[in-house]
């Protein structure tokens, strides 16, 4: 299970991830690309994206299992044109809202237990009812933005993880893009509540998702 142990903010570090692009002021991550500046790294790692959830939607059927592997690959697809540690489980510290994640040293182990303990329990997403099915998306989605294995892109990968499953339930790709203002302060005390194992939050978070997206169609 996940280890809820707190640790220090950040901390200086000279490997890759912990520097900034040259003239970004500390603003956009060392990339390939040379980006320097905020917004259009985001323009980049979303048209990134759109790319990779296309590709990720042909390589997965509804029978198949998900493993810490395929969420390293995942992150790779995504972001291996823009970071050199895409793909790779974080070596630095991080820290969000007052809330610190996970020391680097156990990110490894703890992504093999997420494994063990939860993939392996709720992949395939394939269950009867729709309230198991939240239960599975609730449970999968929290324990892994809690872990925050990655430097970046944590969120969208779990997102990306969410709707994959989702696809495995007979659902179509979900619509996570109302989440903001109000919301998104519900949805980040849904995933702080995930630290004493109370999925509810979140489940009433994924119960939303559902009905937007299929109200959508």
């Amino acid at each position: 299970m996940v280890n809820r142990k707190q640790y220090n903010r950040y901390g200086t570090s000279d490997v890759i991830e912990a520097q900034y692009e040259p003239g970004s002021y500390g603003h956009v991550l060392k990339n390939k690309l040379g980006i320097k500046r905020k917004r259009e790294m985001d323009e980049a790692e979303s048209a990134a994206l759109k790319v990779a959830l296309d590709t990720l939607l042909g390589m997965y059927d509804e029978n198949h299992c998900f493993t810490e592997e395929d969420i390293r690959k995942t992150h790779k697809i995504w972001l291996g044109n823009i970071y050199e540690w895409a793909g790779k489980y974080r070596q630095v510290k991080l820290s969000k809202g007052g809330f610190t994640f996970a020391f680097p040293a156990q990110v490894p182990k703890l992504m093999d237990d997420f494994e063990q303990d939860f993939l392996r329990a709720y992949t395939p997403c394939k269950f009867r009812s729709s309230e198991q099915i939240i239960k599975a998306l609730a449970i999968i989605h929290t324990e892994l933005v809690l872990i925050h294995p990655f430097r970046e892109g944590n969120g969208r990968v779990a997102r990306i993880l969410a709707t994959l499953m989702a696809l495995q339930a007979g659902l179509p790709p979900l619509d996570f893009s109302w989440i903001v203002g109000k919301k998104k302060k519900e949805y980040i005390a849904a995933i702080q509540a995930g630290m004493s194992h109370n999925y509810r939050p979140m489940e009433k978070i994924f119960a939303s998702v559902i009905h937007i997206t299929l109200r959508a169609r």
